[in-house]
């Protein structure tokens, strides 16, 4: 049996990697994605194949995922509950995705993941999965006690001395963290209790606001289509672009927060989130959509948002209804080409100016001091339309 073995180098995917060659006498393939996680990857490959992987991918997707995964959901401005950008969501179909291409490629009847059974990620890793290779098999090991019956790393770590594999153990964390160019979450250990604040020293991709400049930087980000391309006049490729707005957004320690989202299994889970760079760009594109989109358009894809991000977080990106949705959201951002100019300070990220040759704002047709072509008397009727029902209801109420 040939298995694709999502794999990082550290404890638990060590672990897997041993236990499926015991387990199934399988050839595992291992793979990990570079999307940014700002993690050690050189030597990964001669590490798993030193314990006893057939082969190793290590592959750098960081245009890719910014270009085909980020942009197009911030094109979207999708936010779920009202809060969390999708830092660790959107990374999920993309890592997937290519577990699958290189299933396809080596002939591998399954894949494995190290996700629990309690959380988002198993089945974002596991629907993208059946979407692209509906015969795959997929091991997940945590939902398999009878099989992985391990309750803690100091049991995986003694399953590996008895094995005689080597495995370097730090102390562990006081909470669970995934990073990726768009983010990096924090969460279980003394998150767990929603009243305990995270220590100052936990944040990683911002500054502590007590350290954070004390001069305002302003910033221009300029956008095609909804897709951001320049910052500061600079054309930049996917990646780098948002890696300049994370430089930037960390100096100012924009993008904390701090909340209690509702996971697809169920269950309430208290997350912490650094997204600098992307709560910059959801700023300045939705500043940007304000001057150069139709308004029955802009409301039309804002009732898109709750399904949309909903779809991304609960990963169905390759679902049908993801997909239609994203050729309408496509459709809406024709025109949301231009600048728009951001101040960064204290944690706060403050629009100043926009300006977009496809803009619809005429200060002649809004000035308080000339009409613009813009006869006010139309308005007695418009209002006494729209006043009708109101006018009928309140008669009514009286009468009866």
């Amino acid at each position: 049996m040939k298995v694709v073995l999502a794999y990082s180098g550290g404890l638990d995917t060590t672990v897997l990697l041993t236990w499926l060659q015991e387990k199934y006498n399988a050839e595992v393939i291992c793979y990990c994605s570079n999307v940014g996680q700002e993690e050690e990857l050189d030597g990964l490959e001669e590490k798993a194949l030193k314990h006893g992987a057939v082969k190793c991918y290590v592959d750098d997707v960081q245009d890719e995922f910014a270009a085909e995964y980020i942009y197009p959901m911030m094109q979207a401005n999708a936010i779920y509950e009202g809060t969390y950008l999708l830092g660790t969501s959107i990374a999920r179909p993309l890592i997937a995705k290519r577990m699958i291409d290189i299933a396809n490629a080596e002939g591998a009847e399954a894949i494995c993941h190290g996700a629990t059974g309690k959380g988002n990620d198993q089945v974002r890793f596991e629907l993208t999965a059946y979407a692209l290779k509906p015969d795959i098999k997929v091991i997940a090991p945590w939902r398999m006690p009878e099989d992985f019956p391990f309750e803690g790393r100091m049991d995986m770590v003694k399953y590996l001395e008895e094995r005689g594999v080597p495995t370097t153990v730090s102390a562990a964390k006081p909470y669970s963290m995934d990073r990726n160019m768009l983010h990096i979450s924090f969460e279980g250990g003394i998150l767990e209790d929603p009243w305990n604040e995270p220590d100052e020293d936990m944040w990683c991709m911002t500054k502590p606001l007590s350290q954070a400049a004390d001069e305002a930087e302003y910033v221009e980000i300029s956008f095609e289509k909804g897709i951001p391309v320049a910052v500061n006049g600079e054309k930049l490729g996917a990646a780098a672009l948002l890696k300049k707005l994370n430089a930037l957004g960390c100096e100012h320690a924009v993008g904390r927060i701090d909340i209690v989202e509702n996971r697809f299994t169920g269950m309430k889970d208290r997350g912490v989130y650094e997204t600098p760079g992307g709560t910059i760009l959801q700023a300045a594109h939705r500043a940007l959509e304000s001057i150069c989109m139709d308004r029955e358009v802009m409301h039309l894809r804002d009732s898109f948002i709750p399904k949309y991000a909903e779809l991304v977080y609960n990963g169905f990106w390759f679902a049908p209804e993801r997909e239609m949705l994203q050729a309408a959201i496509v459709q809406s951002q024709e025109t949301v080409t231009g600048d728009v100019r951001v101040k960064l300070y204290k944690g706060g990220v403050h629009v100043c100016g926009r300006k977009s040759p496809y803009s619809l704002y005429s200060p002649e047709l809004v000035s308080f001091d000339e009409a613009g072509g813009y006869d006010q008397s139309d308005a007695t009727g418009f209002i006494k339309l729209n006043a009708l029902r109101l006018r009928v209801l309140a008669t009514m109420k009286k009468e009866s």
